[in-house]
């Protein structure tokens, strides 16, 4: 009963309602529900989901109102956890290169269906720019044009991307901009489906870890969506590495999810179902990590702009359920892990939990400021 009354008053607190007629009040189904909670926080939380234990009709904006509410303060249910990891944090490197590896397959190597389906056209799986867009694919189209603008592309430059996914920047850059491009990823699958969709472009794809990559400098780097998998204990060697890639009148675009305040660990649901040993960086981190490197042109946040892009994915994984579920017959959490994966996240944005930034950095400073329109 206790912990009835601890977390009925907590949700209360944040505006929900257990049972209550709003959208994003939940329907408990299983009263083990509330000790899970407890005992597990936001791992509980969305393993509880997972099993049924209670249902939401707006997930996104129970999770908005969560965060909202700043219930973390109020009752930290991993307090103990984050302490001892907090202890322990530099004494291991959990993203090392060979943990990489097998990280980014967990989630990128799980079917390229199943992206083809939730994604945009051109399956760009980042955070879209919605400014003057209509629809996802508009929005994604957007995102592209707008980091080739920034980087101010011209016809020959080299282009190194990397963390390029199936190539849906270097596809937009190579035919758009006249750029010849190579790219770096850990998914075996990114880059069967990349060379076909890239064919008879001037665009290398290669297995590479972007520590062991070794090349001669180019025009222009780029990295999207790929920091959140680098982790704090190199952010560092990062840098120092796009700084090396990068030729000394170049431009290097870091477009990646920022956080609030400083992580080490990350959130526990998230690491253990869709990205391990996945960490969000700091405007803090990242500022180190960039001092004595690079120089700081310009740092856009457009963090609101995740919210509609994931409910966008969310719609076209929903729409698309029936074509998708063949390829994951017996796995009976994977639909509803999934849509709290995207609706969670899309929540965290919406309370701006999580940022978006788009980071342009030099050797040397440019005359010409950024483009931004």
């Amino acid at each position: 009963m206790d912990a009835i009354n601890v977390v009925t008053r907590l949700l209360n607190e944040a505006n929900i309602e257990i049972n209550g007629d709003n959208p994003w009040d939940i329907q408990v189904r299983d009263e083990r529900f509330y000790s899970r909670i407890l005992a597990d926080g936001s791992l509980g939380l969305g393993e509880a989901y997972m099993e049924g234990w209670y249902d939401c009709k707006n997930l996104d904006q129970f999770i908005f109102n969560l965060l909202r509410g700043n219930l973390e303060e109020k009752y930290n249910a991993e307090v103990l956890v984050t302490t001892m990891a907090e202890k322990f944090k530099h004494l291991f490197n959990p993203q090392t290169i060979n943990n990489c590896k097998k990280d980014i397959s967990f989630h990128y190597d799980i079917g390229n269906n199943l992206f083809k389906h939730m994604l945009d056209p051109r399956m760009v799986y980042s955070c879209a720019y919605w400014k003057d867009a209509q629809d996802l694919n508009e929005a994604q189209e957007a995102k592209l044009d707008l980091i080739c603008r920034k980087l101010d592309l011209k016809p020959g430059m080299t282009l190194l991307d990397i963390g390029c996914g199936w190539g849906s920047f270097m596809k937009y850059a190579a035919e758009k901009y006249g750029v010849i491009c190579t790219g770096l990823t850990l998914s075996k699958e990114q880059i069967k489906l990349g060379k076909e969709n890239c064919k008879d472009l001037p665009i290398e794809f290669i297995y590479s870890d972007y520590r062991e990559f070794e090349s001669d400098p180019f025009d222009r780097v780029v990295s999207i969506g790929m920091f959140e998998h680098v982790g704090p204990l190199n952010y560092g060697v990062y840098m120092q590495k796009a700084h090396k890639m990068l030729k000394e009148d170049g431009i290097f675009l870091l477009h990646t999810i920022g956080g609030l305040s400083d992580s080490e660990h990350g959130d526990k649901w998230i690491r253990k179902y869709i990205f391990p040993h996945g960490i969000i960086p700091s405007i803090q981190q990242v500022g180190t990590a960039i001092a004595g490197t690079f120089y700081m042109e310009d740092w856009e946040d457009f963090g609101p702009d995740y919210d509609k892009t994931l409910m966008a994915w969310n719609e076209n994984f929903q729409n698309s359920w029936k074509d998708i579920e063949k390829d994951y017959e017996g796995q009976k959490y994977f639909k509803k892990m999934w849509e709290y994966y995207l609706l969670a996240c899309a929540g965290a944005f919406r309370a701006r939990d999580l940022g978006v930034w788009q980071i342009a950095l030099t050797k040397k400073r440019l005359v010409k400021p950024i483009c931004r329109v």
